[in-house]
């Protein structure tokens, strides 16, 4: 699974341009409420702690608590890979922002449970594969693209969904690499390729873009709809 966004520190952005260099086809997504927990060798208390590494994403969904106590963050590649890293070689004052499954795997001491700053935190995983996933009931389209630099370029390419009533979910700008100033567009939508007014936007949006690729459509996770009508 690929972590694709927060539902507070917003958006992965190298995984999105993963999703642009290789070859693979989103099979689902899942989201999943996010609970941090802070991490340490045997022995260490809160008191001893003077630097925190975790993922970016972890860091930034944790500011507050780090501010707090004083700790300093410091990034690593990601959340489960700090724990390990912390539990193989472990440093004096160093601990490690991962989930409390983490720390039992690797052997580390939780100093404390539930330190994201707000309960309402979500991560979106996109579940990756080499072909298309079955058709469900409730489905998204995922697909980016690029536009002509000149006015009202995006405005056309999102016509073709809004005319057809097609409900966009996300869309996430992305610089392009090999065009200083020019940008690529991540964009989610309800609904499967095949669904006939799906299929008439894309082929809109494959007449006026300069560039698309399919992501995937895929079935969708209906728990953060459910959540957000519960709050």
């Amino acid at each position: 699974m690929l972590p694709i966004e927060n539902s507070l520190a917003g958006s992965v952005h190298q995984a999105y341009d993963l999703l642009l260099e290789r070859d693979l086809r989103v099979w689902g997504e899942v989201i999943l409420r996010v609970r941090h927990a802070l991490l340490a060798p045997a022995g260490t208390t809160l008191a001893d702690v003077r630097q925190v590494r975790s993922h970016p994403q972890a860091l930034a969904q944790c500011a507050g608590y780090l501010a707090r106590h004083g700790l300093e963050p410091v990034p690593a590649y990601d959340t489960a890979g700090a724990a390990r890293e912390l539990a193989e070689n472990p440093e004096p004052g160093v601990a490690a922002i991962a989930s409390a499954l983490a720390g039992q795997r690797y052997g580390l001491t939780v100093l404390a449970h539930g330190i994201e700053d707000y309960p309402w935190n979500y991560t979106r995983f996109f579940v990756l594969g080499h072909e298309d996933p079955p058709r469900a009931e409730h489905n998204k389209t995922s697909v980016v693209f690029a536009v002509r630099h000149a006015p009202g370029a995006l405005y056309a390419c999102l016509g073709e969904f809004a005319q057809r009533g097609i409900n966009l979910t996300k869309i996430e700008s992305r610089p392009r690499r090999n065009r200083p100033w020019h940008y690529i567009f991540y964009l989610d939508f309800e609904g499967h390729w095949q669904d006939p007014d799906c299929e008439k936007a894309l082929i809109g949006l494959l007449r006026r873009a300069v560039f698309v690729k399919m992501l995937g459509s895929y079935p969708a996770d209906r728990g953060r709809s459910r959540e957000e009508r519960e709050a």
